[in-house]
């Protein structure tokens, strides 16, 4: 069955396009979501009268997805977890706890489905983790796993250090006598 997609269809296509789905697929889902309508003869004159307005909220989320990428791409942001022997988690870190952090540490909104976790993040360290903006535009943020302890551990580790670069060297005045 050929529909028409009223919003964008993660591996389908976007708002405007005429795709073929599974008779089922279109009635029993598509349909009631209000994604699609069929692809009817009226359906289509009306979907041609809309392309420019379509074409205009393709770049307006085109050009947002782009400046969230500039945001995100390369930050990093900490997440905190409850850490057992071995720097192995309870558990492990969500898509739902990387979204929140993002939006405390960067200020930016990410839906958690958007974030793409490969494999379980069960370790403590640093892990990279693609954020999909919009169809293929993508940023990787590093997320830093850790409890608050190591956390702290790690901040006065760095407090140290930036007040020791600080620090004028001291070295003895030499007489030349």
């Amino acid at each position: 069955m050929k529909v028409i997609l009223m919003s964008e269809l993660p591996g389908k296509g976007g708002e405007g396009d005429v795709i073929t789905v599974a008779d089922g697929y279109a009635n029993n889902w598509l349909f009631p979501q209000k994604i699609a309508i069929p692809a009817t003869k009226g359906n289509l004159k009306q979907l041609e009268q809309r392309r420019n307005n379509i074409a205009k909220r393709e770049v307006a989320r085109v050009a947002d997805a782009n400046a969230l990428k500039e945001t995100l791409e390369g930050k990093s942001v900490r997440v905190i977890a409850t850490v057992g022997d071995e720097g192995v988690l309870y558990g492990s870190v969500t898509g739902a706890q990387i979204a929140d952090a993002i939006k405390a540490q960067l200020g930016s909104e990410v839906d958690r489905r958007r974030i793409d976790l490969r494999q379980a993040i069960k370790t403590v360290g640093v892990h990279p983790v693609t954020v999909q903006l919009y169809r293929e535009i993508s940023a990787v943020v590093n997320v830093e796993v850790n409890d608050e302890a190591g956390f702290a551990a790690e901040d006065q580790a760095a407090t140290t250090e930036a007040q020791a670069d600080e620090a004028p060297a001291e070295q003895p005045a030499e007489d030349a006598e």
